[in-house]
């Protein structure tokens, strides 16, 4: 009977660390921006993304070279149309020839879930730009539909935090009065094609704009007091979450309780320039890897507790050649020759960079071998003893 008790013992240390490893990244995806002239190929990113057991994946284009290197993969994609697009997408027939060059060539070999149609366009001062935000979405999703794709690929676009006329406290969130004509509509179509609404969320920037009055550990989910909402009595302690729901604040004001809010984008920068407060690779680790912890724990925000926080972390690399300040440079979570800029706990190499032990899908699928093998020897000789 002891040895059987061992046996148990070791079956159940392999199942914990085999659901571990599966587990690692529950609801996080990794947006891979290639603004650089030193990145490792696909091939190799597919290799990395695959041992840190990432599946979702956002690109800024449509790179061909990369959907291709994920072909037969498990990897999801967010494919980007760019705002140089959106004039010309109203018309259909440049909306269908867009798909069928940069979207079916590649289903259902690599998985495509999503078309984003533009990025920051309610950033931008261009008139025109934004007024060609919905028809250039209702053109794509049309298109999808008539080429039988609609249930397989969503349309969305991502917005900055700046659409916000006020975002505190959390219940009195609302958009910007002189983006009210474009978001009303917008939030309608999102409501009836049953697509997110998507946000490139930085608490960093709240920090780094006024360190002296932002309290750090309440941007890095450290530990702190946090804050109440008056109105609803809900508590933050952290600053990412009372934006997503300050959003979700502003959305219901315009009528919405029916589209959900993903944030696209989230990080921290592990080096800046002398002025940017907080850009350190002790904060971005921290941010990051409680960031992690918390989706791993399939967490809500206090106004939806059910529904957990959907993130796509900015970025797997640092890119070089990104103009700006020099935290611009300096979000990734890999230097571009595969080692990581600070650790949050997902293990993973570049293969063809890096020596070492690798976690990878191989040696995942070994460990769940390994753990059935030693499932079936302790349930025979148990049954024996």
């Amino acid at each position: 009977m002891a040895t059987c008790s061992i046996f148990r013992a070791l079956l159940l240390f392999l199942t914990l660390s085999d659901l571990f490893v599966q587990n690692l990244s529950i609801g996080v995806g990794i947006n891979y921006g290639q603004i650089a002239d030193n990145l490792p190929s696909p091939s190799r990113v597919a290799n990395l993304l695959t041992s840190l057991n990432i599946s979702r994946v956002k690109l800024y284009d449509a790179d061909p070279n990369v959907l291709l290197a994920f072909s037969n993969s498990n990897v999801d994609f967010i494919v980007g149309l760019g705002n140089e697009y959106l004039q010309s997408m109203a018309d259909p027939i440049k909306a269908q020839n867009w798909i069928q060059q940069h979207v079916t060539p590649h289903l259902p070999q690599t998985k495509i879930s999503c078309i984003l149609v533009g990025n920051e366009v309610f950033y931008s001062n261009d008139t025109q730009l934004k007024s060609s935000l919905l028809p250039a979405m209702q053109s794509v999703y049309h298109t999808l539909v008539n080429l039988g794709l609609d249930k397989q690929v969503t349309v969305t676009t991502a917005h900055s935090l700046t659409i916000l006329g006020n975002s505190y406290p959390p219940s009195a969130g609302t958009f910007r009065e002189d983006l009210a004509q474009y978001i009303k509509p917008l939030l309608n179509f999102h409501a009836q094609i049953n697509s997110p609404f998507l946000i490139n969320a930085y608490p960093y920037f709240a920090y780094k704009g006024n360190p002296g009055q932002v309290q750090l550990e309440y941007v890095l989910f450290q530990p702190n007091q946090g804050m109440t909402d008056p109105v609803t009595n809900l508590h933050y302690d952290n600053m990412l979450y009372a934006q997503i729901d300050a959003v979700y604040s502003a959305m219901k004001a315009m009528g919405h309780t029916d589209v959900e809010v993903k944030i696209s984008e989230t990080g921290w920068p592990s080096k800046g320039d002398t002025d940017e407060a907080g850009a350190t690779p002790e904060n971005a680790e921290l941010y990051n890897g409680n960031l992690l912890q918390r989706i791993q724990e399939r967490q809500g925000t206090p106004a939806k507790p059910s529904t957990p926080v959907d993130i796509y972390v900015f970025a797997l690399f640092n890119e070089n050649l990104k103009p700006g300040p020099a935290s611009e440079r300096n979000y990734g979570l890999y230097y571009p020759n595969g080692t990581p800029v600070y650790s949050i706990g997902l293990q993973g190499r570049l293969q063809g960079y890096l020596p070492g032990f690798d976690i990878s899908a191989s040696s995942n699928n070994a460990l769940s071998v390994f753990s059935f093998l030693i499932i079936l020897m302790a349930s025979l000789i148990c049954e024996h003893l």
